[in-house]
């Protein structure tokens, strides 16, 4: 028996065929023109007047509200037809939509908000959403619905991707741009601290910087005040990178700068307290050793202004140099100076050195002053470099550790 063909259901006219593949071809052009502007960088805003104009014209969408992700948070970019702000109501329904992760309804739904919404549209890129469309007076057959619905998913992940792209193109141009400019700044920083130092059969000077990052915050220097006395110092300032940097690099300017015209340590001090004070209004301070030595009086002073206390060793004892002041910055009249005076014997090493040699955070590696005066008691004969580079290495070595979580500064003087 044969069975007739339904004829109930209507074939398509000439004319709706030609509807379709006119609207087809007008998705096709919409398509092509989004994708030219994105060629051609067009901004943000640009991308998102033309998805309205898609979404109005071509498609009769009444309403929209597109949200896209930014961090951890969805932030509405563009939006029309809505009544209210489209932010503060989405808050409220976070909860309801972040979970959907296909193209879902919203027609009849229980809540007041999203029920003046047809669809849910989301862009997902590797199990996260990075956008959705709400849609709203939707006007298309039930024929249409799927396909344009896929449409706007299509419309809306194109725009999403490339605004991504460009927003991580970005980021990769300024992080290529921070980094130079780091590493600019650590050639200008070595450029400030002394790399070569006097030779003289009365004294021996030697000192070891490594930066916890290309740029530091520790800071030494060398000065020689006349034919018969000279000027050292060793600080740390707090915090670390470019801030820190630019901070030592004051500070430096300033000691090389008054050091020209007072060598008196008390009055020193007080201006170098002074101008960091000034600089960081209390925000950040400095911990700093200076000393002067008299070559022929072998006289020595010194003031301690917080900083980590330079170990002395002469005939077998240890002394650690602690007399002096609070830190600088934190004050803006130092509460007090009490500079120590010493008299050097012969074969006198003073051990300088920023914490950053002793602590390790990060490895939670702390090193006790005693171990300090231990090495240096029982290397004191070797030459100041080999002083330096054997306590680091040992320290390394007995710790099993890297020491790297802070600049690390010696600086090794010894008199003859």
């Amino acid at each position: 028996m044969k069975h007739e063909r339904d004829t109930t259901k209507e074939e398509p006219s000439e004319n709706d065929l030609i509807r379709l593949l006119l609207k087809r071809q007008a998705e096709l052009n919409a398509l092509l023109e989004v994708t030219l502007a994105i060629n051609k960088n067009s901004a943000p805003t640009v991308l998102f007047e033309m998805l309205e104009v898609i979404l109005r014209v071509n498609l009769n969408v009444g309403k929209m509200s597109l949200l896209v992700k930014e961090g951890s948070d969805y932030n509405c970019v563009t939006s029309y037809g809505i009544s209210g702000d489209v932010q503060v109501n989405f808050d409220k329904v976070y909860e309801i939509l972040t979970p959907l992760k296909t193209i879902a309804s919203l027609r009849g739904h229980e809540d007041d908000y999203l029920r003046q919404y047809d669809f849910f549209v989301p862009v997902r890129h590797k199990n996260s959403t990075l956008a959705f469309v709400l849609i709203g007076d939707f006007n298309t057959t039930p024929e249409l619905l799927s396909h344009e619905l896929n449409y706007i998913q299509t419309l809306i992940n194109i725009i999403v991707v490339a605004l991504e792209n460009k927003k991580l193109f970005r980021e990769r141009v300024q992080r290529e741009r921070f980094q130079r400019d780091i590493e600019l700044a650590g050639e200008v920083q070595n450029m400030l601290v002394p790399t070569r130092f006097p030779k003289s059969d009365r004294f021996e000077i030697a000192a070891t910087y490594l930066p916890h990052q290309n740029i530091g915050g520790d800071y030494f220097d060398f000065i020689r005040l006349n034919d018969k006395e000279f000027l050292w110092c060793i600080a740390d300032v707090s915090g670390k990178g470019i801030s820190a940097a630019l901070l030592m690099a004051n500070l430096q300017a300033s000691l090389r700068a008054w050091t020209s015209v007072e060598s008196n340590l008390d009055r020193l001090v007080t201006k170098l307290n002074e101008a960091v004070t000034k600089t960081t209004k209390g925000e950040r301070f400095i911990t700093l050793f200076l000393g002067k030595y008299n070559e022929e009086t072998r006289e020595m002073e010194y003031i301690n202004a917080g900083h980590n206390a330079p170990i002395m060793i002469a005939d077998s004892q240890a002394t650690f140099l602690k007399q002096g002041t609070t830190l600088l910055g934190i004050f803006d009249e130092l509460p007090f100076v009490q500079p120590g005076k010493l008299v050097l014997p012969d074969n006198a090493l003073i051990f300088n050195y920023t914490d950053g040699l002793i602590e390790s955070a990060d490895e939670d590696v702390f090193v006790s002053e005693e171990e300090l005066v231990e090495y240096l008691s029982q290397h004191c004969d070797l030459r100041s470099q080999q002083i330096n580079k054997g306590i680091l290495s040992e320290i390394q070595v007995s710790r099993n550790a890297k020491m790297h979580s802070d600049d690390i500064t010696l600086f090794t003087l010894k008199i003859y």
